[in-house]
């Protein structure tokens, strides 16, 4: 595909009919040897959401996001980033697609829009644009006033927001955002996360793979959960809890409980967990667990608190996989 077909496909991205999905993978399959990473997924990311892909380490997530990107090829199934073909169309699709990794990979000797600038070149943006298009998106990451330093002096979510910035330099549809606030602190966290609220708005799909539970509840439409390269459950942040969480009530008595089997073994109740005289007890789908539980602990001593809540994601997600997201 030569340079200016390329462009044209950038072009045809941005004018595609939005019922078309942005990412659409069907029975896909990745196999080393004869180990598999990615074991028959099919799964629709529609344009204009910010959609989260979580899963332990080994997963599968980084292989599905090679596939995607057309680093690497499926071993069988499709998969179309919208409307091509990653097996048949991989430039074009790099071409509509920015990527921000975990390392941003910028050149940190180089100043802010030396980085920019070759960016731009790479992805063949005319000269005659690339003045006024650096300088925007350099406006919009609030770096302007920062073009002429070095990267070198940047702080980590100073660098977090120019790599998102260099991403959105040849105006993608699709944005990747692998880990997009790891190792920022809580400040440069929410202006990242306003500012990838922002690309929603402006009609661009974000697919995020994030360590932090909190971030995927914040900023995702829906979320898929993989593991061992299988899909668990796809869903809203809020359709998961109530799907798979039911309530967590905590319990605090004077004393450790010597009843926990007794409670485990109340319909309703998935999980019980005890530390020392506080009990973290996980129900789904019965209403009157509560009741049962005090009868039980009361007749032991003091019940000192008892409050009952949503379960959070990170619960749903240890729920699903068996495993700590961080595992």
């Amino acid at each position: 595909m030569s340079k200016e077909d390329l462009h044209s496909a950038i072009k045809a991205a941005g004018a595609m009919d939005t019922a078309m999905p942005a990412i659409e993978m069907v029975d896909l399959c990745k196999n080393f040897g004869t180990f598999k990473a990615v074991d028959h997924l099919t799964l629709t990311v529609r344009q204009g959401e910010i959609f989260g892909l979580l899963g332990p380490n080994g997963s599968g997530k980084t292989t599905t996001i090679n596939m995607i990107s057309g680093l690497s090829m499926p071993t069988s199934g499709v998969v179309h980033v919208l409307g091509y073909d990653v097996r048949r169309n991989a430039r074009a699709v790099r071409q509509i697609l920015g990527a921000v990794p975990q390392e941003t990979a910028l050149y940190e000797e180089l100043t802010a829009w030396a980085n920019m600038d070759f960016h731009a070149d790479l992805f063949g943006i005319p000269v005659r644009e690339k003045r006024e298009r650096i300088t925007r998106i350099l406006e919009l990451v609030q770096l302007l006033d920062r073009k002429n330093s070095r990267v070198g002096t940047f702080s980590g979510g100073m660098k977090r927001r120019l790599a998102l910035g260099r991403a959105l330099l040849h105006e993608p549809q699709l944005v990747y955002l692998d880990e997009p606030t790891l190792g920022v602190d809580v400040q440069a966290r929410r202006v990242i996360w306003d500012y990838i609220l922002s690309l929603r708005a402006q009609g661009k799909t974000v697919l995020i793979t994030t360590n932090y539970l909190e971030e995927a509840q914040a900023l995702c439409d829906r979320l898929a959960i993989i593991d061992h390269g299988k899909l668990i459950a796809v869903d809203t942040p809020d359709h998961l809890k109530q799907e798979y969480g039911g309530s967590v009530i905590e319990v605090e008595t004077a004393q450790a409980s010597a009843s926990v089997d007794e409670i485990r073994r109340i319909t309703g109740v998935k999980n019980v967990v005890q530390e020392k005289a506080h009990l973290t007890i996980t129900t789904q789908g019965v209403h009157n667990v509560v009741p049962q539980i005090i009868n039980i602990l009361s007749q032991e001593g003091e019940l000192r608190d008892l409050a009952v809540r949503e379960p959070n994601l990170d619960e749903i997600f240890l729920r699903l996989t068996g495993t700590a997201l961080r595992d």
